[in-house]
């Protein structure tokens, strides 16, 4: 019994010290890596040896800084989704044609990511397995193509639409302690190779540079968390209720925005308040048109082929009816819902007019929904450019919608519109000192999702003075602001949002500390074990390839070389003299027999 478990325990042994085979895996690897594949050779690294040349060590280190940047620039367009809309009309303004450049971006992204990800893979996988790397030139190619994609696309962004970094920056506040586990198993995971080179390196100051590169990485990885803040982070007791809803032109992913139906569709999907744009006509009529011109909304290209560039605030009241508003939605395709819409229901988007400021009140008193409104001033030359805000005061108390259910936006002659009607709700769309929102009794602010804070929502909310948030769309960005306490969002959709229960990445802080602390304890485990197994494993072969031993019984040590080093068999043939080199394909396969 004792011999018997003796065997299976020397067994064992040798089958944890010998390098297992891996000729078909490697060769696919290497076939892939460095595109050789009539004949793949192995190039096993000799212990002590460097992995690669120069010339292919910086071409690893390429690989490396492709993947980082690709990734940053990845996650960050994909966060940016909550803006693709405005990205793309950005872009229709100053080209002139519409197109979907903002779905393009992130697929390219997404087909460069794959590719360096893939790249990588086989980088690693290979030096896990003491291969030499010789990366072909075509990926060589691909690798700069995929850097100068990353950091050319990072920098126009940066440029053009350089607040979007705020959208990375709030993204983390929900995202980060889930990053942080995937970045802590992929540090982990990356502790074989590592430690393989590492415990097989004879030169002591690269040994030492890059053990301690890797342990400060991680151990600034395992860190992080104490730097950490995010709002969803917090006991659900302490929750406050979801954000109000306000559609912004109304329910733009189901209908032509600012057109009636589109905040009929707004109503329907439980919207609490509506959203606009207020532009004065040539003879006076206030109606609803965000753009300074027509031509994305209209067909002012059919109707009035030569007027496509004027103002929108030139046009007359009947011009602007003789338009068509709702055949864009169905051709464009903004937000990539058209196609979803019932036959009925895009017939009816499809004969959609411009909409008046009446109108629009009508239906929100009605519905006794809140309205909001930015009010553009007219052009020169406009009969109505000096008395736009009186006009406008006029429509609101012509109609039947009560005056508290009106959130007053506009800046200009505040203080006459207050006496005009105090019962307006005054609301600020800057972020003013809190002296100044009270002085001025203004009792909402209507600011950029960018500027949300937990604490600066607080602190209005502590003089009575709410928060209103544009535009919100995505449920993460949505769960941040709800967990910072705001009071409403004005949104895109409205039908998505309100189907939400709770936040998205709630947490307590228990689960968090519970979650951060396993994660990092799991991680440095399983590198000890790594670290120590490589290093155990180096020194046994090193003394294996040494010692020449002989059993008591007779017995003969056979010699028999693996890749990793020469390690001993024993083998029951008849005494031999003295130890026998065995160099044949069959004895090499022998291990510890009884």
């Amino acid at each position: 019994m004792t011999s018997t478990v003796s065997r299976l325990l020397i067994g064992l042994r040798t089958k944890v010290l010998r390098r297992q085979e891996h000729q078909r895996f490697v060769s696919c690897l290497t076939a892939l890596y460095s595109c050789r594949w009539r004949r793949s050779e192995r190039s096993d690294v000799r212990p002590g040896s460097c992995c690669c040349s120069k010339v292919e060590g910086a071409s690893f280190a390429l690989i490396v800084a492709a993947f980082c940047l690709t990734l940053v620039f990845l996650y960050f367009w994909g966060r940016a989704e909550n803006d693709y809309n405005d990205f793309d009309w950005f872009n229709f303004e100053n080209l002139g044609f519409w197109f979907p450049w903002s779905v393009v971006l992130l697929v390219v992204a997404a087909i460069f990511f794959s590719y360096i990800s893939v790249l990588t893979l086989l980088a690693v996988c290979l030096l896990s397995e003491a291969q030499k790397l010789h990366l072909h030139w075509s990926h060589k190619v691909g690798i700069l193509v995929t850097l100068t994609f990353s950091v050319a696309a990072t920098a126009v962004l940066s440029d053009l639409w350089g607040e979007e970094w705020t959208t990375l920056l709030l993204s983390l506040q929900v995202s980060a302690p889930y990053l942080h586990v995937g970045g802590v198993f992929v540090m982990t995971s990356l502790a074989w190779p590592v430690a393989l080179h590492v415990c097989r390196m004879t030169c002591r100051v690269r040994k030492g540079l890059i053990l301690a590169l890797y342990l400060a990485f991680l151990f600034a990885l395992y860190l992080v968390p104490l730097g950490l803040y995010s709002p969803c982070i917090r006991e659900k007791r302490t929750l406050g209720p979801a954000p109000a809803l306000i559609g912004h032109r109304g329910a733009p992913m189901l209908a032509p925005e600012n057109t009636l139906m589109s905040f009929e569709k707004a109503v329907e999907a439980g919207s609490d308040g509506l959203e606009t744009d207020v532009t004065i006509s040539f003879d006076g009529v206030p109606f609803l048109m965000h753009d300074r011109t027509l031509r994305r909304t209209t067909n002012v290209h059919e109707v009035f082929p030569n007027r496509t560039t004027s103002p929108a605030a030139m046009f007359t009241w009947s011009e602007l009816q003789s338009l068509n508003a709702g055949s864009w939605f169905l051709s464009h395709d903004p937000f990539g819902s058209a196609a979803l819409l019932e036959e009925e229901e895009r017939r009816r988007a499809g004969n959609q007019s411009v909409c008046s400021l009446r109108a629009f009140l009508q239906l929100a008193a009605w519905t006794h929904k809140l309205v909001i409104f930015d009010l553009y001033q007219p052009p020169r030359g406009h009969p109505y450019r000096h008395s736009w805000i009186q006009r406008t005061l006029e429509v609101v108390h012509e109609s039947t919608i009560e005056s508290s259910q009106v959130l007053w936006l506009p800046s200009e002659l505040r203080s006459l519109v207050q006496e005009t009607d105090p019962e307006l709700q005054q609301t600020s769309g800057s972020r003013l000192p809190l002296e100044e929102l009270q002085r001025n009794n203004i009792s909402k602010v209507n600011l950029r999702y960018s500027s949300m804070s937990a604490e600066l929502t607080s602190e209005y909310a502590a003089a009575n003075i709410s928060t209103n948030l544009y535009v919100v769309s995505q449920a993460w960005l949505y769960s941040l602001a709800w967990c910072c306490g705001v009071h409403s969002v004005t949104t895109n959709a409205p039908q998505l949002l309100r189907t939400m229960s709770s936040p998205l990445f709630l947490m307590s802080p228990d689960e968090y500390n519970l979650m951060w602390i396993l994660t990092d304890l799991i991680s440095s485990v399983l590198i000890f074990v790594i670290f120590s197994f490589h290093r155990w494993r180096e020194r046994e072969l090193s003394f294996c390839s040494a010692s020449e031993m002989t059993t008591d019984g007779g017995g003969v040590y056979f010699e028999f070389k693996t890749e990793m080093g020469d390690i001993w068999s024993i083998s029951r043939s008849q005494k031999m003299s003295g130890p026998v080199t065995v160099t044949d394909q069959t004895t090499k396969n022998q291990i510890f027999s009884g």
